[in-house]
């Protein structure tokens, strides 16, 4: 059996001085443990994303919650693709994110709301990660399929679901996975990212 605490000091990320050290601990597990999460951390997670910004204060995110056992959780899980659903059924929350299209003040279209519920999603797992939790969100989902199980008004439109819980024994996931779940963590350098002018790095 792999160390847990030794795996998840390896997958820590090899960040520069001054990054927060609560985004070098966050990482997206597949591997998963039965413990049950907390309503007090459940709530504190949701708090955090609730302060996350948004295109004109619209807070366009809603998020639906299932437990493991209970309904809501069997209609996100069903949605889920195969691959996804052979680790993510050891998870013991799954979220749904969905974002309001428009805005709520007659503006029009929010060309923002996906992008502004992705901002809340990963307050949401920073949060998690403060708590010990790992989440791990994901887009191989029927999103008609979520859609139509939720009966989510046309006005909205489908996010990601997200794992949340703690971090469970890498030898329950195929060897493909648990390869992944063990290789170290790698990111593009900053300057195929930040520019001046397009493909043109900036110095920093």
């Amino acid at each position: 059996m792999i160390d847990l605490e030794v795996l998840n000091q390896s997958r820590r990320a090899p960040v520069s001085e001054g990054v927060l050290d609560v985004i070098a601990g966050r990482w997206s597990p597949r591997a998963f443990s039965a413990q049950p999460v907390s309503t007090a951390d459940l709530t504190a997670v949701f708090e955090a994303a609730a302060w996350a910004p948004s295109s004109l204060n619209e807070q366009p995110w809603r998020f639906l919650i299932g437990r493991q056992g209970d309904a809501t959780y069997a209609k996100i899980f069903d949605a889920l693709v195969g691959a996804n659903q052979s680790w993510a059924k050891a998870a013991p929350v799954l979220i749904l994110s969905v974002a309001r299209a428009a805005f709520s003040n007659g503006y029009g279209a929010n060309g923002y709301a996906l992008h502004d519920t992705g901002a809340a999603t990963a307050y949401l797992a920073l949060q998690a990660s403060a708590l010990g939790l790992h989440a791990h969100s994901m887009g191989g989902f029927d999103r008609q399929k979520a859609r139509d199980a939720f009966s989510i008004p046309d006005a909205f439109e489908i996010g990601a679901v997200t794992a949340l819980g703690y971090l469970g024994d890498p030898d329950m996931l195929s060897e493909a996975l648990r390869a992944r779940e063990t290789a170290p963590r790698t990111r593009r350098p900053l300057a195929e990212t930040v520019f001046t002018e397009w493909e043109i790095a900036a110095t920093l």
